[in-house]
């Protein structure tokens, strides 16, 4: 079975139980959440998922491997219904005054898997970032340290989504799916993430749709799992377009 998360972002306690609703109501495909840890928010990834499991009982709360002290508790270890998370290194906080530790995700994955056998831990893929073998010899490690499954950043060619997929075959996998509309989001992707856009690329809501749609059948064929990351966009005009059944054409949003 194929499975799709929908990615919310934690702003507050308000707005992230509106979106879990929205999502569960807008698109009813979707059998989890996934939650990233935003320093710049008040509400950590796990005290999200805990508030989000009576509307999702499957969460997966990200986890940064920098702000974990080595004699600290394990972010939500202690919750007995957790049951994944995901351990991604973490990128340095703007906050010079927010402490980090020389942690990496291979190390804080091995912890998990020593001192909270119990959960699932699933690691970060990222085909951008740096040359192709690097990151597979990062994903070795990863595997080797206890990582069960991976997620990968946002995929916006299905060129790329071709070549990751026989990079991964085998793995379990969730292909990262997020809309770019316009310039700004498109250089966002760009400057932060280093995406090479494919040169027929639109920054549009339509466009972005129709990739979403090709990319979610793709990996559903092959047995993968994929999970959405709705930035910067309504979720009521990007969820219910990509629902199973839904009228392929016109796009009606």
């Amino acid at each position: 079975m194929t499975l799709t998360s929908v990615e919310l972002i934690p702003r507050d306690q308000e707005t992230l139980l509106r979106d879990a609703e929205d999502v569960r109501r807008l698109f009813p495909d979707a059998q989890m959440l996934n939650i990233p840890d935003l320093l710049r928010f008040s509400i950590r990834s796990w005290e999200a998922a805990a508030l989000v499991r009576p509307i999702f009982p499957r969460v997966v709360p990200h986890i940064r491997a920098i702000d974990i002290a080595p004699d600290a508790p394990l972010p939500g270890a202690d919750d007995p219904d957790l049951k994944e998370v995901l351990v991604v290194k973490g990128d340095p906080p703007s906050d010079l005054k927010h402490r980090t530790y020389p942690n990496t995700s291979e190390s804080m994955i091995a912890r998990y898997r020593r001192e909270a056998p119990h959960l699932t831990v699933y690691a970060a893929f990222d085909p951008y970032r740096r040359a192709p073998y690097k990151e597979m010899e990062a994903i070795a490690r990863k595997k080797e340290a206890g990582a069960a499954g991976f997620f990968t950043q946002p995929i916006f060619d299905m060129r790329m989504l071709d070549l990751c997929m026989n990079w991964l075959h085998g793995e379990n996998v969730f292909w990262g799916i997020s809309p770019v509309i316009g310039p700004k989001s498109r250089s966002y992707w760009e400057t932060t993430n280093h995406v090479i856009f494919p040169h027929d690329f639109e920054p549009t809501l339509d466009a972005n749709i129709a990739f979403a749609r090709q990319m979610m059948e793709t990996v559903a064929q092959a047995g993968g799992n994929t999970y959405l990351m709705p930035l910067r966009v309504k979720l009521e005009r990007y969820l219910p377009p990509l629902r199973r059944g839904h009228a392929q054409d016109p796009l009606t949003c």
